[in-house]
């Protein structure tokens, strides 16, 4: 028979929690382009040191960089984000609980913007055959 100590006290986890900062990551990659996921060319860099612009839109901090990555790819393909930006994710120091609050977070605000172009299209909607009243 095995001994199971029930002296022990039970741990809960913490609950997932994003500090100020990295709310503002999400925010900011809701207007972000996919384009900003790739390496710049040789070009773009070129053009970029010429003209005195970076075209990397990289964060400096790589922990923060995964995060927009997360948040950008949730912002444009939903829980469709690939394995290999997950496992980034979570060696940042991110946690799983933490990508299933992003998404979450993500999901309702995706869903408020729905409902705010839906609400706009009914108030300035003209039905058809509809008469206006002189």
């Amino acid at each position: 028979m095995a001994f199971i100590d029930f002296t022990a006290p039970k741990t809960e986890a913490a609950p997932a929690r994003l500090s100020g900062l990295e709310w503002s990551i999400v925010a900011l990659a809701e207007r972000g382009s996919l384009a900003s996921l790739r390496e710049p060319g040789r070009i773009a860099t070129a053009l970029g040191s010429l003209f005195g612009r970076s075209p990397d839109k990289r964060l400096a901090d790589g922990r923060l960089e995964a995060l927009r990555r997360i948040a950008l790819l949730a912002w444009h393909h939903s829980w469709k984000v690939p394995t290999s930006e997950l496992r980034a994710f979570v060696a940042a120091g991110f946690s799983l609980d933490q990508y299933e609050l992003v998404q979450t977070s993500i999901s309702r605000g995706r869903a408020a913007r729905r409902q705010a172009v839906a609400g706009q299209r009914i108030v300035g909607q003209r039905i058809p055959g509809q008469r206006i009243a002189a």
